[in-house]
């Protein structure tokens, strides 16, 4: 089999520790330096390619059975946990859940508190964030931390002290916008998305100037051309130019203001070709009855000029979106050799439960497989239209307005939610963490009014019909579209992943297991419960000449919402409870990072 490996022409070494740089030189060369150095983890999905693989092998698949609780750090926060800790030098940046507060501990010292920083938010933001008060993690670049807030406000604070430098918002949380999304810094700019597609909100990426927060560029996910960064003839889809008024005339009337389509999840960036590559999310409302059409560009792939915002090429995966399948799952960029020559590949585990393989450059369609079996919706993707073969037995919309569609899989929740993969040059697979939930689906009309839910559709969710379980890890091999093993989990796995040069992958589970697996094989190494389900993302780092496994346990997010915001009806938390309401026996509320180490 060909081996993929992660995007990175642009390698340049690295000797030593590095400590925070000075202004002189750009965010971009800082980082690009700091993300080859395996000693630390800068960024939120480890590097600009998103492979969430480290170099490091002091902990191996031999040794990794004999790890330890080296030190614990309690956030004080009861929400869900996801994201991960970033570490730059002798820190470690801690994120929570609302209110959003970032610690900055000390590594020589087991991680005491240097300082922290816990913003003055509304409190009424939380009842307008869909899906539990989470926040996927900070940024760093130029000597500062990023922080999107709830509220929507970005916040550039020092990293050596924690004071704001600037704030800016982003955003309206009384019209149902909030920020629960990790920035992403390049060149001079930090960008970041937007939360509230279930309130009718309008998806968007904003690009904002490092210095002073200053908007560099803003990109919408519907609409006219001018608003969308598109050029009718310049921006493509599948290799084809997409036209004036690609978007407008897939919408009926000015619904595309209230379209959704928001951008909450990861972004990965190719220094290379100076694209910025995300995923856009469900079309407003989730009645498909009430919007037909295309519904462009939600649920879509989305290229754009760093510096400019335009947009190169777009891809949508699930037109006129019937279920939920948000696209804004992470894009893995990985170099492949075809025919003696490297082809850039973007690798992507979308909600819908296929998985993506295209072509970064030209967004051409390569790979589309089920990634879960019991995937049922389509039946395959066309890979020349880039189309889904649809099941009508499946459709939330043939079947009728308020008619109550059954056994659709996946759930709404997907296949895989925001959880990141991770992807492994030495094995060349990739590394996901699967849900293996399918759903029955009834919509009905809903009004839209600002700062209300807007979602119109009742869900329950369950098992597959003649399984028990509810997720799956698994090793997926994108250039055949074929699961390598799997591995079930009594719940979703809700956690990213971890890939390291030991030759050992971790993940968390929502019980609370940090698990260390065999790479080539899914064999179970290690397995250790922290104090609360993990739907955090491992990393790892290097400190003294140790290296050290760091995750954020604290039960929440979609799968545990009911645990989170106390919810008991099944069909509560968007459908989300029922499915879920065993974990109580299994695991309770509370953050906690776990740091782990060999014994001396």
């Amino acid at each position: 089999m060909a081996r993929l490996k992660p995007a990175s022409g642009y390698v340049l070494a690295v000797a030593g520790a590095i400590s925070l740089w000075g202004a002189e030189a750009t965010a971009n060369e800082e980082l690009l330096k700091l993300q080859e150095d395996p000693k630390q983890w800068v960024m939120p999905l480890g590097d600009y390619s998103s492979t969430r693989y480290s170099k490091l092998d002091q902990i191996n698949k031999d040794n990794v059975g004999d790890l330890q609780v080296a030190w614990t750090f309690s956030t004080g926060v009861l929400r869900g946990h996801e994201g991960g800790p970033l570490v730059v030098g002798d820190m470690m940046y801690v994120h929570a859940p609302f209110p959003n507060t970032v610690f900055a501990l000390d590594l020589t010292k087991d991680g005491q508190i240097v300082w922290k920083y816990e913003p003055q938010q509304d409190p009424n933001v939380i009842p307008v964030m869909c899906c539990d008060t989470v926040n996927r993690g900070v940024a760093y670049g130029d000597g500062k931390i990023f922080l999107h807030q709830a509220d929507t406000k970005l916040v550039a604070l020092d990293a050596k002290t924690g004071k704001e430098v600037w704030s800016v918002a982003d955003g309206d949380p009384t019209k149902g916008e909030t920020g629960t999304s990790a920035p992403l810094v390049v060149k001079d700019k930090v960008l970041i998305g937007n939360s509230g597609g279930e309130f009718g909100v309008l998806g968007k990426i904003t690009a904002y100037n490092m210095k002073d927060g200053s908007i560099a560029w803003r990109g919408f996910s519907a609409g006219p051309d001018k608003d969308m960064l598109i050029d009718p003839q310049k921006t493509t889809s599948l290799g084809k130019p997409v036209g004036a008024d690609s978007s407008l005339k897939t919408w009926e009337g000015d619904q595309w203001k209230i379209g959704g389509g928001t951008t909450w999840g990861w972004m990965s960036y190719d220094p290379e070709l100076n694209l910025v590559y995300y995923g856009t999310g469900n079309p407003s409302t989730w009645n498909p009855v009430q919007r037909p059409g295309d519904n462009k560009w939600s649920m879509t792939i989305f290229a754009r000029d760093a510096d400019t915002g335009m947009a190169k090429w777009v891809y949508q995966m699930t037109p006129h979106d019937e279920w939920d399948y948000d696209g804004v799952n992470e894009m893995i960029l990985v170099d492949k050799e075809v025919n003696g020559q490297e082809r850039k590949l973007l690798v992507h585990f979308d909600r819908n439960g296929f998985g993506y393989t295209l072509d970064r450059d030209t967004g051409e369609l390569l790979v589309a497989e089920k990634f879960d079996p019991k995937v049922n919706w389509a039946t395959k993707i066309d890979l020349e239209t880039g189309l889904p073969e649809r099941v009508k037995e499946y459709s939330t919309e043939a079947n009728g307005e308020d008619v109550n569609s059954k056994g659709i899989c996946p759930a709404a929740l997907g296949s895989k939610d925001q959880q990141p993969a991770a992807y492994s040059p030495k094995t060349g697979l990739f590394y996901v963490p699967t849900n293996h939930v399918c759903m029955d689906y009834e919509p009905f009309k809903v009004a839209y009014t600002a700062g209300q839910p807007y979602v119109g559709a009742t869900l329950s969710m369950y098992p597959p019909e003649g399984d028990d379980h509810l997720g799956n890890f698994i090793a997926w091999d994108a250039t055949t579209g074929e699961i390598k093993w799997s591995v079930p989990e009594p719940f979703s796995v809700w956690s990213g992943a971890l890939a390291t040069a030991g030759d050992v992958v971790f993940y968390g589970t929502l019980e609370g297991y940090l698990k260390a697996v065999d790479a080539e094989t899914g064999k179970e190494l290690y397995s250790f419960k922290t104090p609360s389900g993990i739907i955090g993302n491992v990393n790892t780092f290097e400190h003294d000449g140790k290296q050290y496994i760091a995750v954020l346990s604290g039960v929440g997010g979609w799968a545990g919402i009911g645990m989170a915001a106390g919810l008991t009806e099944d069909t509560a938390g968007l459908g989300a409870v029922g499915a879920y309401k065993a974990l109580s026996n299994y695991t309770a509320l509370g953050g906690t990072m776990t740091v782990f180490a060999l014994p001396e």
